[in-house]
């Protein structure tokens, strides 16, 4: 019951996502659909994990080859968060396509509570 539980937990997560994904493209304030590119990310993050369960030995509790899957899946599930990021640190896309909200509320925190506090916020 526990695994049903983690699936239905983990399509409506990616649900919830993709439908802000799509909010953030196709809304007429943002208009830009280059946020669309993180569906490269998300197509391509179980692809390190079926090389290694294909090549898996199946007798040691832990190998190189499923820790390399591990970590190339983290690298490419934190790309999928910091491309929209970058993009709206470019100016190609809004703040508001990042996340939910206007986009005006990062200027409004304190300095000490800001994402990168070295940065300055225009």
């Amino acid at each position: 019951m526990a695994g049903i539980k983690a699936l239905v937990g983990l399509s409506f997560s990616g649900a919830i996502g993709l439908t802000f994904l799509l909010l953030s493209c196709g809304l007429e304030q943002f208009g830009v659909y280059w946020p669309l590119f993180v569906l490269i990310f998300y197509v391509l993050s179980p692809v390190p994990h079926f090389i290694s369960r294909r090549l898996d030995d199946g007798d040691s509790a832990s190998n190189a080859c499923r820790e390399l899957a591990y970590f190339l899946t983290t690298g490419i599930v934190v790309s999928a968060f910091g491309l929209p990021v970058v993009l709206a640190r470019k100016e190609v896309i809004q703040w508001g396509g990042v996340w939910p909200g206007d986009g005006r509320q990062r200027r409004h925190l304190p300095h000490h509570l800001r994402l990168f506090p070295g940065v300055r916020w225009r």
